[in-house]
């Protein structure tokens, strides 16, 4: 065992002290970032959700045909205000503005309403895939596939219908051209 001086003794004390004193302050540091970020996300957490609900329900109501009925019935009062405004430039700047802030908004809707139908629809696939006995759990999470590797995975299926359609295994051993025809023959196209 070592001996040490009074002094060092004092000095690694408060050596010891000060490294506490940081750890201390360190983990206040650590608790008032993560306090700060938890209050971040729970905001980031909020506006999406209050913008999902947003989209939902815009979709609903822009996607029916009153409101198909409301934007026709807007251009035609557009139409035929044109003459009481002379054509003017300002009465063209109005059906321009409109249309372009719409179609700015309604991009964004749309792309979310479109994301979170997809992601329901590949976790639906995704389900049937694990439920399956004899399915492929690489199929699982296709959409996460770099382009390349969808391309081999379609060349690999082609293959497989192109073996089907040899050996027989297909509905009414025909192509899936031949399949086609009778309905469309059906209904005189």
């Amino acid at each position: 065992m070592r001996l040490r001086s009074p002094c060092a003794a004092r000095i690694t004390a408060a050596s010891d002290l000060r490294l506490a004193d940081q750890n201390i302050m360190s983990i206040e540091t650590q608790k008032e970032n993560l306090k700060h970020r938890e209050e971040s996300r729970e905001f980031l957490c909020i506006v999406s959700d209050a913008f999902r609900i947003f989209a939902r329900h815009s979709s609903i109501v822009l996607g029916s045909a009153w409101t198909f009925a409301s934007a026709i019935l807007i251009i035609i009062i557009w139409g035929l205000t044109g003459p009481m405004f002379r054509y003017s430039d300002t009465w063209q700047l109005i059906i321009n503005t409109g249309t372009t802030i719409v179609t700015f908004l309604m991009v964004f809707l749309i792309q979310n309403t479109q994301n979170r139908d997809a992601k329901a629809a590949h976790l639906k696939l995704d389900e049937l895939i694990r439920a399956l006995k004899g399915a492929r759990n690489e199929l699982i999470d296709l959409e996460k596939l770099a382009d390349e590797d969808l391309a081999n995975l379609e060349k690999q299926f082609e293959r497989v219908r192109k073996k089907a359609e040899l050996n027989g295994n297909n509905p009414g051993g025909k192509s899936r051209v031949n399949r086609a025809e009778p309905a469309s023959s059906a209904k005189g196209i």
